[in-house]
C-alpha cells in the first residue's frame, strides 16, 4: 500500500558555505535525528535522490546558470589543491564549494524522482529533505542560498513530462519565493500561492501583477492565527477554483517564532494546519498527489520539530 516518500542524499550534506552560515549541513542532521527519535522515519518510504538530468533543469533554468555553478565548483576544487579557499562567494549570502554542483543536482533530482514516484502511484506523497534549497533561484541567477529551483523544476516536469494540465505551488517560507515567481509568473498552468514577511529579503513580491500568483505579504510579528485566516480567505478559494492535479510545496520553516532569520510567530501546530489544508485540496482535486521540498528553517530544533509535524500530516500519523 502506498505511503509517504522521503528523499535525500548524503551529498546534500557536503555543500557548505562557510563557518557559521545558517544554511548548514546540520539542518539535515537535525531532521534525520528527530524523525529517528520519534519513530516517524520507520513509516516512510526512504529513497536516495538521483542526479537531475540537464534536460530537466532546462525546463526552468538557462544553460548558462548550470555552466556557472558547475564551473565554480570545479574552480574551488582546483584552488583547494593549491592551498586556496574552500568556497567562493557569488553574493553576500551565497557561496559555492567543491561539492555544490553535485549537491544541487541531487536536490533537484529528489523532487523530480518524487514527482515520478507519486505520479506512478508508488507513493501517496513525498517530502524531500535536501539542500541547497531552491525558491530564490531564478531562471538565470543563483541567489539567497539557492542554485536550482527544486520545486519549479519539478512542477514544470509534471506538466511537460507527465501531461498534467494544472499544478499548484504552495510556498510558506518566511521569505518571498522570488525565484519561483520569476520562473512561473504568467504560466497559467501553474498557480503559486504564498505568504511571506515584508519587508524582508529579497524585498519583492508586493508588486507582482501576474494573474497566476497569490502573494500575501505580512508584517513582522504576525502570528499563526492571522496567517491561518489569510490562508483560508485567499489561498483556499483560488486553489479550489484552480483544481490542481498535483501540488508542490516550498516547505520553509523559518517563519517559526524561534527562527532568527525572520520575525514571524508560527509554531509546529500552524505548519500542521497548513499542511492539512493543502492535503484537503489535493485529496479533492489531485488524487492526493503532493511533493514537498525543504526550503528555509535555521533554528535546528524548531526546524526538526516543524518538519516532523509537516510529515506526520502528510503520512496521516
Amino acid at each position: 500500500m502506498p505511503g509517504t516518500g522521503f528523499f535525500t542524499h548524503s551529498l546534500c550534506r557536503q555543500h557548505e558555505m562557510g563557518r557559521g552560515h545558517p544554511e548548514c549541513p546540520e539542518r539535515l542532521d537535525a531532521i534525520h535525528d528527530r524523525l529517528l527519535l520519534t519513530g516517524v522515519a520507520d513509516v516512510l518510504i526512504q529513497r536516495e535522490a538521483p542526479e537531475a538530468p540537464m534536460v530537466e533543469l532546462e525546463l526552468a533554468h538557462d544553460r548558462m546558470l548550470m555552466a556557472s555553478v558547475r564551473g565554480l565548483s570545479a574552480q574551488v576544487a582546483e584552488e583547494q589543491l593549491a592551498g586556496g579557499p574552500d568556497h567562493l562567494q557569488i553574493d553576500p549570502d551565497t557561496a559555492v564549494n567543491r561539492h555544490t554542483w553535485l549537491a544541487a543536482l541531487r536536490a533537484a533530482g529528489a523532487t523530480l524522482a518524487a514527482t515520478d514516484a507519486v505520479m506512478a502511484g508508488e507513493m501517496d506523497n513525498a517530502f524531500c529533505a535536501v539542500r541547497p534549497p531552491g525558491h530564490h533561484a531564478c531562471r538565470n541567477q543563483a541567489m539567497g542560498f539557492c542554485f536550482f529551483n527544486n520545486v519549479a523544476v519539478a512542477a514544470k516536469h509534471a506538466l511537460e513530462r507527465h501531461g498534467l494540465q494544472r499544478v499548484a505551488i504552495v510556498d510558506f517560507d518566511v521569505h518571498h519565493g522570488n525565484g519561483t515567481e520569476d520562473i512561473v509568473a504568467g504560466d497559467e498552468r501553474i498557480l503559486m500561492v504564498s505568504f511571506f514577511q515584508h519587508p524582508l529579503y529579497p524585498y519583492s513580491g508586493t508588486e507582482s501583477r501576474a494573474g497566476n500568483l497569490v502573494n500575501l505579504p505580512v508584517p513582522a510579528y504576525t502570528r499563526g492565527l492571522a496567517v491561518r485566516e489569510l490562508v483560508e480567505a485567499h489561498w483556499m478559494p483560488r486553489l479550489e477554483d484552480f483544481k490542481p492535479e498535483m501540488i508542490f510545496i516550498s516547505a520553509g520553516f523559518d517563519a517559526h517564532r524561534d527562527d532568527e532569520l525572520g520575525q514571524l510567530g508560527l509554531v509546529e501546530a500552524d505548519y500542521a494546519w497548513i499542511t492539512r489544508r493543502i492535503m484537503d485540496v489535493a485529496q479533492r482535486h489531485a488524487q492526493g498527489r503532493i511533493v514537498s521540498a525543504l526550503e528555509g528553517g535555521y533554528h535546528l530544533d524548531a526546524l526538526a520539530r516543524s518538519v516532523e509535524a509537516h510529515i506526520r500530516v502528510l503520512a496521516d500519523l
